[in-house]
């Protein structure tokens, strides 16, 4: 069977996407939680989870209120956790950072100046934003593990810590902001791709635009009628 044919034979499921009351519920499960920062930016960044665990303090510009993608952290077969470059070269950039985010991310640093100085000798200067309490970096499994019992926390249902991201990009869409925005915020390489993966947002966005175009034409004073003919027309007999 052709590549082609498999795709068809095995198409992509759906994105599962957290509705804004959900997200709400998982934020306010992470309340307390030592990686709360990190859970906060995937949901209001859209950040792959790999560009999370390979943030450094020195891509952090707290003031400014700006980070910078230059890498991420994953397992590898061949050489473990490994630092590997973006997934792309689009991939490295720039984003702005929520208010609330430089809020939980200037408390990390303070929870994270409270470990270093509890485990002395012991401390693990990797540099990195997220670490163990060791500072050591945090492997993925160990963070979906952690994902995984915030969502039977909140009682929301499975998803993959991935989902996150496109929770995101839904959520933006929904409040209006423009697709290229998006683009750059994900750091997609080109806007076609973030237009595929989030059609069936935008049509069911068009929808609603449609349907309120629809209210605002509709004549409140005549019945909306459509078998009456038109005055002067001829009878269809």
């Amino acid at each position: 069977m052709s590549p082609a044919m498999c795709a068809w034979a095995h198409p992509t499921p759906p994105l599962r996407t957290l509705t804004a009351e959900e997200a709400r519920a998982l934020l306010t499960a992470t309340d307390g939680h030592r990686l709360r920062a990190l859970f906060e930016l995937a949901l209001r960044t859209g950040l792959r989870k790999g560009e999370l665990l390979g943030l450094r303090w020195e891509d952090l510009d707290l003031t400014g209120g700006t980070v910078n993608i230059r890498r991420t952290l994953q397992r590898t077969n061949s050489a473990g956790l490994t630092v590997l470059p973006t997934k792309t070269h689009s991939s490295e950039r720039r984003i702005a950072l929520p208010t609330e985010c430089l809020r939980s991310l200037e408390q990390h640093r303070e929870q994270q100046a409270q470990e270093r100085e509890a485990a002395g000798s012991g401390w693990k200067a990797s540099g990195y934003v997220f670490t163990r309490p060791d500072g050591s970096p945090i492997e993925g499994a160990t963070l979906t593990r952690h994902f995984d019992a915030l969502l039977r926390r909140a009682a929301l249902r499975r998803i993959r810590f991935h989902d996150l991201r496109h929770s995101a990009a839904t959520l933006l869409l929904e409040q209006g902001v423009e697709l290229v925005v998006i683009k750059e915020l994900l750091g997609h390489a080109h806007i076609g791709v973030t237009a595929t993966v989030y059609a069936h947002v935008r049509l069911r966005l068009q929808r609603d635009a449609i349907d309120l175009l629809g209210n605002a034409l509709r004549n409140p004073a005549r019945p909306d009628d459509g078998d009456e003919p038109l005055q002067g027309a001829a009878s269809v007999r």
